[in-house]
């Protein structure tokens, strides 16, 4: 049982800022939201409140020999293309790198950084992730005045907190993508991965509470090195800036099920 992950499969990354870094012309631009937390452990990955996360909807089909049912489901956007700030305006990670200062090992960065919701307006402007009403858009390159974001990764949701676990034994499953604009050099796809429901929340003791609502716990077969977080923790240790994407010591593993993966000019099952 696995969360299905489809994405335009190429690293994240942005021309003049990071995915997960905001100029503070802007952040101060987008009206704050007020949560309440409940508890804060001494060093955690944590939630900030400048945008509330709402998560585009997406539908689903369930289908038996009586026909189907359409379920009204939503995405949510990988937590490493993500906004992550000190709790006011100053950025944790930015350009590929990470601040000196709030990040000189993991265990502080974690204490002082938060990982940032988007609104459905952020999915599309900055992200290129747009509900169509049956389907998603994915755009790979998205322009704003601040610069430029490329690809995306997104995930279903079963509820606003947990992933979609699918159950596929004896059963099928199909889609249907329009790749006509997708030329060579690029590819999208659709797999799934063994990632945990709650997006790791319980497992890291604490340490992640951002969780699945925000897009957390990451992994595939190919144990990526990219992700900023793992289990809660910074993976600012040997952080390689220079490498494309930039990398760090340590890689997220799990299973992983290639389902599709294609451009317009070529698919792999």
């Amino acid at each position: 049982s696995s969360p299905v992950g489809s994405e335009r499969k190429e690293t994240p990354r942005s021309i003049g800022r990071s995915p997960s870094s905001r100029p503070a012309a802007m952040a101060k631009a987008i009206r704050s939201a007020v949560v309440c937390l409940l508890a804060v452990t001494p060093a955690a990955q944590q939630v900030g409140t400048h945008v509330a996360e709402e998560h585009p909807e997406m539908p689903l089909w369930e289908c038996d020999a009586s026909g189907c049912t359409k379920e009204t489901k939503s995405i949510v956007l990988d937590a490493n293309w993500r906004w992550i700030h000190n709790g006011q305006y100053t950025n944790c990670y930015k350009d590929g790198d990470w601040d000196k200062t709030l990040c000189p090992d993991p265990e502080t960065c974690a204490r002082n950084c938060y990982l940032d919701g988007s609104g459905v307006r952020e999915y599309a402007s900055t992200y290129g992730i747009k509900a169509n009403g049956n389907g998603l858009t994915l755009d790979f390159v998205t322009d704003t005045e601040y610069g430029s974001n490329y690809g995306s990764r997104v995930y279903m949701m079963d509820n606003e907190r947990e992933y979609k676990m699918f159950k596929l034994k004896n059963r099928e499953f199909t889609l249907t993508v329009d790749m006509a604009r997708m030329p060579c050099g690029l590819n999208g796809a659709v797999y799934f991965v063994e990632m945990e429901q709650d997006g790791g929340t319980a497992s890291s003791g604490g340490a992640n509470q951002a969780g699945a609502m925000y897009g957390t716990g990451y992994c595939d077969a190919q144990c990526p090195h990219d992700m900023k977080f793992i289990n809660g923790e910074a993976n600012t240790i040997d952080w390689n800036a220079t490498s494309d994407p930039p990398i760090g010591k340590y890689g997220s593993c799990c299973a992983e099920m290639d389902i599709w993966e294609a451009n317009s000019r070529a698919t792999a099952y």
